[in-house]
């Protein structure tokens, strides 16, 4: 199978890495940081000015309509600069809640103002540690008509400080064997949000509380669980290639660094030790970036494989990310430890995507799981 990005892409993709070296600099992302903003307004806006939010959305609902190849490239260079915006939860989630199960009203509602950057969206899902489960679900929704009222508590939500609304997982009062999702306006009645402190502090998180909150059901009843799997099969892609760039910016960061730096007369790069070190980040990158290219192709032809594919992207992607993020620091030895040094933003971005979508180890069931049911087929 061969697979590579357009001309038309990849220009796309040198664009996006310009205005992001512009206006997303090392400054921009410690202003974030250090500061009391959650994420980078100003960024944010010029991201939705010019359309790279809308990428995957359809021009009918204010998008591009350019397609999931373009939203992939997009979220590679955001990646590669560490982006403190909130991209993977509007677009790579609640938008493709919207688009896969949203009535036309809830369309025209929501997804316009993603697009655009003029609101963000969030999905809350987990309601404590360990892996999420139907079981687990103890949010609950009772439904009147074309509306409904939620009451639970939903625990570390990405951006769900700073969002407008959220998709959320719902079990219904009048039954308990399926979940429902839910849209709520997060700056509605019955809803309280406080911030959740996390490794990296350039992604907000929150706990939110529901009680008796006005909610708008999303997609037929009972169907949460098969939906919810469909998008992470999905939004696992988008946020694979974010991982895919951080991991070859990180790279980037240890060659640079092993070439410039010297110890007893000559460049660190030299050294066998740290040849060998930056030979296995480059391996473990390249290894991403072919896996990422098939989830890519999958995701982009509505192909039977996606399930298959976006796990072995984001288990790929997860190892490579962590893996060129660690090995960074060490390249830069004991400064890389240090504040000053920008190995520790790379370092803590790894370690919370790693966590976004369940926890790697749900991956790697998955893609096992895929793989039987490829053999036994």
């Amino acid at each position: 199978m061969e697979f590579d990005f357009s001309a038309e892409q990849k220009q796309l993709k040198e664009q996006a890495r310009r205005y992001l070296a512009d206006h997303c600099d090392r400054t921009a992302v410690r202003a974030v940081l250090d500061g009391p903003q959650p994420y980078d307004k100003a960024l944010w806006k010029g991201l939705g000015e010019l359309g790279y939010l809308g990428a995957s959305i359809p021009e009918a609902y204010g998008g591009l309509g350019a397609g999931y190849l373009e939203a992939c490239v997009i979220a590679e260079e955001l990646g590669r600069a560490v982006a403190p915006v909130p991209f993977s939860s509007s677009i790579a989630l609640a938008a493709e809640f919207l688009m896969r199960a949203g009535s036309e009203t809830q369309k025209q509602q929501h997804l316009r103002g993603l697009a655009t950057g003029e609101s963000i969206g969030c999905f809350a899902y987990a309601e404590g540690t360990g892996r999420v489960t139907s079981a687990s679900i103890r949010t609950i929704a009772t439904r009147s008509g074309e509306t409904a009222r939620l009451s639970g508590t939903k625990t570390a939500v990405a951006d769900g400080d700073v969002a407008d609304f959220a998709v959320v997982a719902a079990r219904d009062s009048a039954d308990a064997t399926g979940l429902s999702l839910y849209l709520v306006d997060l700056k509605g009645t019955g809803v309280s949000r406080a911030p959740v402190a996390t490794v990296d502090p350039t992604r907000s998180h929150a706990r939110i509380e529901f009680t008796d909150a006005p909610a708008e059901p999303l997609g037929a009843a009972g169907q949460g669980a098969a939906l919810i799997e469909r998008v992470f099969d999905r939004a696992a892609v988008l946020i694979a290639f974010e991982q895919l760039g951080g991991a070859d910016r990180a790279l980037e960061m240890a060659r640079d660094y092993a070439l410039e730096r010297y110890a007893f007369g000559r460049p660190i790069g030299s050294l066998q030790a740290i040849k060998h070190m930056l030979a296995d980040m480059y391996v473990s990158a390249t290894l991403a970036r072919s896996n990422c290219y098939y989830g890519a192709l999958a995701l982009s032809t509505e192909s039977a494989e996606l399930p298959a594919a976006a796990a072995t992207s984001r288990v790929s992607a997860t190892q490579a990310f962590q893996h060129c993020a660690r090995n960074n620091i060490q390249v830069h030895g004991g400064m890389g430890f240090t504040w000053e040094f920008d190995c520790h933003l790379y370092y803590r971005r790894s370690n919370l995507l790693a966590l976004s979508l369940g926890a790697p180890s749900s991956w790697e069931d998955r893609l096992i799981d895929c793989l039987r049911a490829r053999r036994a087929a």
